[in-house]
């Protein structure tokens, strides 16, 4: 399946994807969310993807760029709290934030809704036992 993206979704998941990273790394500014190894791994391996529309060949690899997409929506809404009580919503930053936040938000229930989709289809196949079906390969 095609996870589709616009040039402002895949900005603003690659920034932000790389800000949470860097944070790991302690590289980046005060205020970002610090997420766990396993995740950090994820982002790592989105990152490379984040440069157009890109396929999600299996139930298990939706998964894996959901809890990316999740992980950094999460920081991004910290970010952006924190910006706002630092300073103002109106403050550029905030609004900045606000935005790669809501585009962030688009994919990751893109992606939701795709998995919703993926796993009635391995429910169907494999007669209701999901486990065996996480490798089942959806075509583009």
């Amino acid at each position: 399946m095609i996870l589709h993206c616009n040039f402002e979704e895949l900005r603003a998941l690659a920034s932000a994807g790389e800000a949470v990273v860097a944070a790991a790394e302690g590289e980046s500014q005060s205020g970002a969310v610090q997420a766990p190894a396993e995740g950090i791994a994820r982002i790592e391996m989105l990152l490379p993807r984040l440069t157009g529309d890109f396929s999600i060949d299996t139930l298990q690899d939706q998964r894996r760029v959901r809890a990316a997409v999740g992980l950094i929506c999460d920081d991004l809404r910290g970010r952006m709290d924190q910006t706002i009580i630092e300073h103002n919503p109106a403050h550029e930053d905030a609004v900045t934030l606000y935005f790669d936040y809501g585009h962030s938000r688009s994919v990751l229930h893109r992606l939701d809704q795709m998995g919703s989709e993926m796993e009635a289809i391995v429910d169907l196949i494999t007669g209701g036992q999901p486990e065996t079906g996480a490798t089942i390969p959806f075509p583009d």
